[in-house]
């Protein structure tokens, strides 16, 4: 029987590939694999770049010769830097790998970005063999694979789960990380703040929120995700779990990797321009919790909000959300 999530998987990587962008898989040590959605031309370069060979020099050129080969070498580094896109990550939350998540969004970037969608451990293509589970270590080697690809600056977008590995990420390498968008997040998952949410939302764990085992159990995750309510037929409820919802034991611990004591949290230190993009209609974390974080934050941080949206604004609004977003990255890009 066709699982008709799953086909439709061809489609979106055809719409992805359409907008210039090819997967990649950057190895960051043995055993732990990156997979990311870049621009092809970083692909092409990669595949491009010649083995290390020794140059002999040419006797019969002469000094001039040499002249005119550097200053064409430079005018064309030159040429290089003022084509050059800025970066932006797109970092995705619990319950979809990248593309999936950022469906609505790499559309509207590409023709003005170049932009990076990966899958963090245990989404999507991306695997590691070490026990870490925090969203320090994602964060740590999300910017080494960034570093791998030549990426030198780049704007964090981050949703929810995805929200707190951009957040470390930018307090981790302020070098690389310039600007951030976060939204439905939170620096940190404390122990207040885990057990506040779950008992407003009624769910015993994280677990049980995040990873539903039963149609009833995604009906009620969607339910509390979305402002609008949607109906769709239980067959497809269904086909979503098959398909989303792989390597239950590692995302498991990434659960458990993610809550911290309240006494070990603290407000990170950063100096980039932060957009707090929200939800009105939030009911994992509200306006007020993204209120406090603003104050918390400083005077670099602008918090915006979308009417008639919940926790997936991105997916619910796209339109307003793409609109904010492309907003904060035009003014970003300028400074």
């Amino acid at each position: 029987m066709v699982n008709w999530v799953q086909a439709q998987e061809p489609i979106l990587h055809w719409l992805v590939r359409g907008a210039g962008l090819r997967r990649q898989t950057i190895e960051i040590e043995p055993g732990t694999v990156i997979s990311m959605w870049v621009p092809k031309e970083k692909v092409m370069a990669a595949k491009k770049k010649p083995a290390n060979k020794e140059v002999v020099p040419d006797p019969s050129s002469d000094s001039s010769r040499d002249e005119e080969e550097d200053k064409r070498k430079k005018k064309k580094q030159q040429r290089g830097k003022e084509k050059e896109k800025p970066a932006v990550v797109l970092v995705h939350g619990f319950a979809a790998e990248g593309i999936v998540t950022w469906q609505f969004q790499f559309g509207v970037l590409v023709n003005q970005y170049e932009v990076y969608i990966p899958d963090l451990f245990f989404f999507g293509g991306s695997t590691t063999d070490a026990a870490d589970r925090s969203p320090a270590f994602q964060a740590e080697c999300l910017a080494a694979a960034l570093d791998k690809l030549s990426v030198r600056r780049c704007t964090a977008v981050g949703f929810s789960y995805g929200g707190m590995v951009a957040f470390k990420m930018a307090e981790m390498r302020p070098d690389l990380v310039r600007s951030l968008v976060v939204s439905g997040s939170v620096f940190a998952m404390t122990d207040s703040i885990s057990r506040t949410t779950l008992d407003q939302l009624g769910f015993a764990s994280s677990s049980e929120l995040l990873m539903p085992e039963s149609i009833k159990g995604l009906k009620a995750l969607l339910s509390v995700s979305m402002h609008r309510k949607l109906w769709f037929p239980d067959f497809l409820y269904k086909d979503y779990l098959e398909v989303m919802f792989s390597n239950r034991k590692e995302r498991a611990e990434l659960l458990e990797g993610l809550v911290i004591s309240n006494k070990d949290a603290k407000v990170p230190s950063l100096d980039q321009r932060i957009l707090l993009l929200w939800g009105e209609n939030d009911n994992i974390f509200n306006l007020e919790l993204a209120e406090d974080m603003k104050e918390q934050l400083g005077e670099k941080t602008i918090l915006q909000s979308i009417t008639k949206a919940g926790h997936l604004l991105h997916v619910e609004r796209p339109c307003a959300y793409n609109r904010h977003l492309n907003k904060f990255l035009a003014l970003v890009k300028d400074e």
